[in-house]
C-alpha cells in the first residue's frame, strides 16, 4: 500500500470516517481539507446497486449544472452546411467533417466534447476506436447527437456534465471548483443528486444508492448522508 503524504494524513485527521455529513457540511469540510496549490475540482462519487451488464440498468445521461463546472469546455462539432454555420455561431471551437476525422486520426485531441448531427454519425463512426475509449463518442443519450447543434453547444458551454455508471456500479461527476461559493457547490450537488435519483431503473433491487462521497482533486473522500430517498 502506498504511503500517504503528510498533507493527506493531516487532512484525514479532520475527517470523521464514521460519520455521514450533510451536503453543506461535506462541501465546507472538503474545501477546508483541500491542500492542492491550484483551484481543485470538487467531485461527487456514487455507489449504486445496479447491474451495468443489464441494458435497462446502464445509467447514462447529461445535465446542465446551474453554476457550471468552473472549466471552459472545448467543443468539436461534426456538421455540414447550415448546421456547421449554426455551430460556429453558437460558439463551437472547431467545426468540420472529413477534415476533422483526418486530424483526429493523426493524433489531435484538443477538445473536451464532441457533438454531431445524425447525418454525420457514419463519418464519426470511423473514429469509434479512438473516441470510444476516451468517452468522447457522441451519443443521443447525452444530447451530443442532435440536429439542434446550437442548443448542444450552448449547454456544454453553460456547464453541462455527462454521467455514466461504470462496470462496478460507480458514477463520478464534477460539481465545480474549490473557489466556488459553498452555496453554488451545494446547488450543483443537488442537481446531480436529483438527476440520478430520477434515473433509478425500475428493475434495480434493494437500496438504490449505497454510498455518496465528496472529494477534491487530491483530498480525502467525505461520506455524505443520503437523506430520505
Amino acid at each position: 500500500m502506498a504511503k500517504k503524504s503528510k498533507k493527506m494524513q493531516d487532512a484525514l485527521k479532520k475527517v470523521d470516517t464514521t460519520k455521514a455529513y450533510s451536503v453543506e457540511e461535506a462541501v465546507a469540510l472538503a474545501k477546508e481539507v483541500n491542500f492542492a496549490k491550484f483551484d481543485a475540482t470538487v467531485e461527487v462519487a456514487y455507489k449504486l446497486s445496479v447491474d451495468p451488464k443489464k441494458a435497462d440498468q446502464q445509467i447514462r445521461g447529461a445535465v446542465v449544472l446551474p453554476n457550471g463546472t468552473g472549466k471552459t469546455q472545448t467543443v468539436l462539432v461534426f456538421a455540414k452546411g447550415e448546421k456547421a454555420k449554426e455551430a460556429e455561431a453558437a460558439g463551437a471551437d472547431f467545426v468540420g467533417d472529413d477534415d476533422m476525422v483526418a486530424k483526429i486520426q493523426g493524433g489531435w485531441f484538443d477538445f473536451d466534447v464532441v457533438v454531431a448531427t445524425p447525418n454525420m454519425m457514419a463519418t464519426v463512426g470511423r473514429l469509434g476506436r479512438v473516441l470510444g475509449p476516451k468517452g468522447l463518442m457522441p451519443n443521443p443519450k447525452t444530447g451530443t447527437v442532435t440536429m439542434d447543434v446550437t442548443k448542444a453547444v450552448e449547454e456544454v458551454k453553460a456547464g453541462k456534465v455527462t454521467y455514466r455508471v461504470d462496470k462496478a456500479g460507480n458514477v463520478h461527476v464534477p460539481i465545480g471548483k474549490v473557489s466556488f461559493d459553498d452555496a453554488k457547490l451545494v446547488e450543483n450537488f443537488n442537481t446531480i443528486n436529483e438527476t440520478l435519483v430520477k434515473a433509478k431503473p425500475a428493475t434495480a433491487k434493494g437500496q438504490y444508492i449505497k454510498n455518496i462521497s465528496l472529494t477534491t482533486t487530491f483530498g480525502p473522500g467525505i461520506h455524505v448522508e443520503q437523506g430520505s430517498f
